[in-house]
Formats: C-alpha cells, sequence, structure tokens
C-alpha cells in the first residue's frame, strides 16, 4: 500500500497575523483543510499519516523519529512550512531531515491541506 506522510506545523505555534499566510486563516480552517486532504489520500486506498511539528530545534528529531517508524513512498510538507520567510531555516531543516531519512521517497508540496492528494498524486501512481 502506498503510503503518504503529511508534514505540518503545529497550529497552536502558528502566528495567524503573518502577512505571508493568506488573510483569513485560522486553525479551524487549517484542521478542516487537513481532515479533507487526509479523506482524499485514503479515497485513493492510500494511507496517510500527519506529523505537525514546532518551529524550533525539536522539529528534526520528530520527523526523523516518524519517518523512522514507516516507509514512506511520498512527504507532502505543507505551506505553512514553506511560505512565511521567516520559517525558512525550518523548511530547509524539513527538506534536509526528509532527504536523509526517507531517501526513496518523493517530495511534494501542496497549496493548501485540501489538496495533499493531488500534490502526492503527481509523483505516486495509483495502486
Amino acid at each position: 500500500m502506498t503510503r503518504v506522510l503529511f508534514v505540518g506545523q503545529l497550529l497552536e505555534t502558528v502566528d495567524f497575523l503573518d502577512p505571508a499566510l493568506p488573510p483569513g486563516l485560522d486553525a479551524e480552517k487549517i484542521n478542516s483543510g487537513i481532515a479533507i486532504g487526509v479523506a482524499k489520500l485514503k479515497e485513493r486506498g492510500w494511507q496517510a499519516d500527519l506529523c505537525m511539528i514546532p518551529p524550533d530545534e525539536t522539529a528534526g528529531p520528530m520527523l526523523e523519529k516518524q519517518l523512522a517508524s514507516a516507509t514512506y513512498d511520498c512527504v507532502v510538507i505543507g505551506g505553512g512550512l514553506r511560505l512565511p520567510p521567516k520559517g525558512l531555516l525550518l523548511f530547509e531543516r524539513v527538506i534536509n531531515v526528509v532527504h536523509k531519512a526517507a531517501p526513496e521517497a518523493v517530495i511534494a508540496f501542496n497549496t493548501r491541506p485540501e489538496d495533499t492528494a493531488e500534490a502526492a498524486a503527481r509523483w505516486l501512481k495509483a495502486d
């Protein structure tokens, strides 16, 4: 079975006032989008796992532990980790951890939580 890991930032650590994020974005909208994204992954017959990380030095080890727990075919990295310029170090940390800990996994980027399945599908063939 194809297994996809969706990596995002712990919602309680997101600065929703950051102008780099879409206006009106809040934790409720992100949670709703994640639920839709996970449902779409499952509709494709794929195993969907979530790894929500904090924007600090514990993010790398936390993600490494998740990647070691299973073999992932694709890792989708959420926009909240990529968009805010102040999050560049966290984004680089995530990319490097995925590259090292899951070298066989393809990496995809969604535009919002709801299109996580579509992001993964660009790089995966349907089972």
